[in-house]
């Protein structure tokens, strides 16, 4: 990792130089773009598929499937009896893993639900609080299975009281899902799977299809297909935000353990060439035994290429003091926040934008991937300074409520009608007037 020493080298460093929905496009994946869909351009890649799907529905799906996946599907939906198969598969100890994960986050938001669900009745005006109808969870797969993605967006929408959660996640080459992704499922309680992924299924969430419904609003993350799709089709529903490549910034005064931050770099590294593990320290000998520990726990990783490619784009900055540490976060807006300094709860209320604060000197982002509680689906590219982690906020909408009677007309329609006339808004100025003669 590249180390850099003083506050406004590490500013000009940390400074985001692109927006948070641009994407890194390799060549091969242009190349890969033009041989399938005739441009090598993402968004307009997307924007085919989306509207194939729209146009042909269920038919579109399992050809693109097909197409992109290079798997034949002879049905989209998952059977009950696929569910009931897969925990034979897989083992007790995972089944228990997931159930005590399941239970935390059950937890987590059930307190945060306590404590925002109140509905407001003041003097006739009031604000009442209603479940999303149905929403729709993306889960990437594929190559690999992600069971904790599952319980930390259909959880949260359980909690909320989503009438139903509608899962989609891409199939394995066998065609069938990861028997750990539908464990996961039926213990978050998941009503409906459907096997496919990638642009083509958020189409189908946002559009509706004869097998998969469609829904008011699309959560989760995915890669750079997936991220397109939802911003195309927002709008059309919601969507909870568009994430990007994993980040992690570690804020380490001189008596952090240098193997523990190396291990979280590398954690955040593996997940993608394009992650970002950043380390901001006050001591240059810890950020030197930082850069040796990465470099020789490097060597043990199954996913050594991926993480590798992402160091190289690492940065370990040396700053004089704490208070440079906490600016410098403060402006990248990371996804993961990890404070290994001493006395670090008292630090947390300095931190502005974050989408997860880690705190204490055994602080680690893994906790929070799988099982202490809060959703791992966090804002990244920046996008902290103005939005927020998945939560039960996401699955609920408010609703104004207006009781009006004679008093109100008398007290506040001539000032509702000299102000819609301000307006020129005539019309607006006679509802309200004639309300006002008729009271005379």
């Amino acid at each position: 990792m590249k180390i850099i020493e003083g506050f406004e080298r590490a500013r000009a460093a940390l400074s985001r130089e692109i927006s948070a929905g641009s994407f890194t496009v390799s060549p091969a994946l242009r190349q890969s773009l033009k041989k399938l869909f005739g441009t090598n351009e993402p968004e307009q890649a997307v924007r085919q598929i989306v509207e194939e799907v729209e146009r042909r529905g269920d038919a579109a799906l399992l050809e693109l499937t097909l197409k992109i996946d290079g798997v034949k599907l002879s049905s989209l939906k998952v059977d009950k009896s696929d569910i009931a198969r897969a925990y034979g598969m897989i083992d007790d100890e995972l089944v228990s893993a997931l159930k005590l994960a399941a239970e935390r986050i059950y937890a987590f938001h059930k307190a945060q639900k306590d404590n925002i669900w109140h509905e407001v009745s003041e003097k006739g005006l009031g604000q009442i609080i209603r479940p999303l109808r149905r929403v729709g969870i993306y889960v990437p797969g594929g190559t690999a299975a992600y069971p904790s993605t599952v319980l930390m967006t259909a959880i949260p929408a359980k909690v909320a009281g989503v009438s139903e959660v509608v899962m989609v996640t891409p199939p394995q080459k066998s065609g069938s899902i990861a028997p750990v992704t539908l464990v996961a499922a039926d213990i978050a309680r998941v009503d409906r799977i459907f096997s496919v992924g990638g642009a083509q299924a958020i189409a189908a969430l946002a559009y509706g299809t004869k097998s998969i419904p469609a829904v008011d609003k699309i959560c989760g993350p995915g890669n750079i297909f997936v991220t397109l799709a939802k911003k195309q089709v927002f709008g059309v529903v919601g969507i909870d935000g568009l994430y990007g490549p994993s980040e992690v910034l570690i804020i380490a005064d001189e008596k952090a353990n240098p193997a523990y931050c190396a291990a979280d770099l590398l954690a955040q590294a593996e997940h993608d060439p394009l992650a970002s593990a950043i380390l901001i320290t006050t001591s240059r000998r810890l950020a030197d035994e930082i850069n040796r520990e990465v470099a020789q726990q490097l060597k043990e990783l199954s996913r050594q290429s991926i993480a590798g490619e992402s160091l190289e784009r690492g940065v370990i900055a040396v700053v004089d003091n704490l208070d440079e540490a906490i600016e410098l976060a403060n402006l990248y807006a990371p996804e993961h926040l990890c404070l290994m300094i001493e006395d670090a709860t008292s630090y947390i209320g300095r931190i502005t934008n974050a989408g997860c604060i880690l705190a204490g000197r055994e602080a680690t982002v893994v906790l929070g991937d799988y099982v202490a509680g809060p959703s791992h689906a966090l804002p990244t590219g920046g996008t902290a300074r103005f939005s927020s982690p998945l939560n039960i906020c996401d699955f609920i909408k408010f609703m104004n409520v207006i009781n009006t009677d004679e008093l109100d007309i008398k007290q506040l329609g001539k000032i509702a009608s000299i102000m819609a006339r301000a307006e020129g808004l005539d019309a607006h100025a006679r509802a309200v007037e004639k309300r006002l003669k008729d009271l005379e």
